[in-house]
């Protein structure tokens, strides 16, 4: 007995010192390919911005970044992270390498010109790309090859938001819904720390959030933040659920026109164009700087959020390519500025809310988020009210998603069934189990 005990420890050890090496290793590539690409884009960015009209040229940046993914690598088709997700589920872990180039180039192109995009979601990819890379040239075997594709996932994801524990929590989640993936976690927690340092030694920093540390709630106050966050999570729930909407309806939309796919870039670069020429230029490229105005307490438009939603779905859905999780944190952010100047309460609080409970309700991924607000905000405070604000918003979107391919472990609700693993959420069923919800289903069914 004391000699089996003894050998499990053993093994219990060296699976430890593997997972370290792994994840520590595949963690420092990442975070280096992450600062590549952050400079290269701010690069190019930098460049274009130079001239006043630069949007106008979407239309060819559009061609040329759907026609680089069209002829050279499918795969880089999208925002990225749902390719990642795909490859764990679909591919056993494997990427071509082809795709991290191409991904490369693809967003440099659509987001310097103006297209409506996030560098997160590439990062995402680039890293996991890099892990399938690394587990062929290591000759892992399929489980080891996974895993450390998810480790290469939430390096990406940590060295551009600089929130490794979140990032860690995020990837254990964003795989299937429903189902907190613990397996992989400490390999993917030292990626994570790896990939968030090593990006920080080559001089790049991620947005300086605004400082919310001296926020608490208090016994007195408790009762009405917590209903104020209780009201803002079924908003931020609707917000995301016409986030999905748009992305869904406007990938339709482009399916049904049937020419050559770049050609399609020309025409969603022509529709982008025309509405920043209509609107204005806070709604192209990353928008990181109005939407970080407005987080520090800026004057918002109403309509701001919508129009970003509307620029980010035509923008993915017309060969652009980027990541989607910017452009959330810019929705959330703006809305939940709405939300405040509505209410009358404080902006910053609200936008900072918004933006974490936007991102918790459009991926499916809460406790990544409720984490998130300590790691960028180092607010108890707000991790309180996120605490609530986020969950609420996870489940007013029901088992939609921005991420297509994400599986649906289980029900995120007794009275509504659907199969497990399934990724198509319309076949949800109605089912009649003790409880409220059951009860209002049977209302709606006796009414019918």
């Amino acid at each position: 007995m004391l000699r089996k005990k003894i050998t499990v420890f053993l093994l219990f050890l060296t699976d430890i010192l593997k997972q370290t090496i792994l994840g520590g290793g595949i963690g420092s590539v990442v975070g280096a390919l992450g600062a590549f690409f952050i400079w290269l884009l701010n690069t190019a960015a930098g460049f274009t911005n130079r001239f006043e009209y630069y949007y106008l040229f979407l239309p060819l940046a559009m061609f040329l970044s759907s026609f680089l993914v069209e002829r050279f690598a499918p795969a880089a088709e999208g925002h990225g992270t749902e390719k990642a997700i795909e490859a764990v589920h679909k591919n056993n872990g494997r990427i071509k390498a082809k795709t991290i180039p191409i991904k490369i180039a693809a967003t440099v192109i659509t987001i310097a010109v103006g297209g409506s995009a996030g560098k997160e979601g590439p990062t995402t990819q680039i890293g996991a790309g890099a892990a399938s890379l690394a587990a062929r040239a290591l000759r892992l075997d399929e489980e080891d090859t996974k895993t450390l594709v998810v480790c290469g996932m939430g390096a990406g994801f940590a060295a551009i938001l600089g929130t490794p524990i979140a990032a860690a929590i995020f990837v254990a989640e964003v795989l299937v819904i429903g189902r907190l993936n613990l397996k992989n976690i400490f390999s993917a927690l030292i990626a994570s720390l790896a990939g968030h340092y090593v990006f920080g030694l080559f001089g790049l920093r991620t947005e300086e959030m605004p400082d919310l540390s001296g926020f608490a709630v208090s016994v007195s106050n408790a009762p009405a933040w917590l209903f104020m966050a209780f009201c803002a999570g079924v908003f931020f729930g609707l917000v995301s659920l016409l986030m999905i909407t748009a992305m869904r309806g406007s990938a339709r939309l482009a399916e049904k026109i049937r020419v050559y796919k770049p050609l399609k870039g020309i025409i969603g670069g022509a529709a982008l164009a025309l509405l920043a020429l209509i609107f204005n230029k806070n709604y192209l490229g990353t928008g990181v700087e109005y939407f970080m105005t407005i987080a520090g307490g800026g004057n918002v438009l109403p309509h701001d959020f919508m129009l970003k939603i509307l620029f980010t779905a035509i923008t993915l859905s017309f060969g652009g390519s980027g990541g989607v999780l910017t452009p959330l944190m810019f929705v959330g952010i703006t809305s939940g500025s709405a939300f405040a100047a509505f209410f009358g309460l404080d902006p910053v609080v609200f936008s900072c809310l918004g933006m974490l409970a936007v991102l918790a309700g459009s991926t499916n991924t809460p406790l990544a988020c409720i984490i998130m607000a300590f790691e960028m905000f180092l607010s108890p405070g707000l991790v309180i009210l996120s605490a609530l604000a986020c969950p609420v918003a996870y489940l007013i979107t029901g088992h939609r998603s921005v991420y297509h391919t994400q599986f649906i472990g289980e029900s995120k609700i007794r009275a509504v069934y659907i199969a497990p693993d399934t990724i198509e959420a319309h076949k949800e069923k109605i089912v009649y189990k003790n409880g409220i919800p059951s009860k209002i289903a049977e209302l709606f069914k006796k009414k019918g």
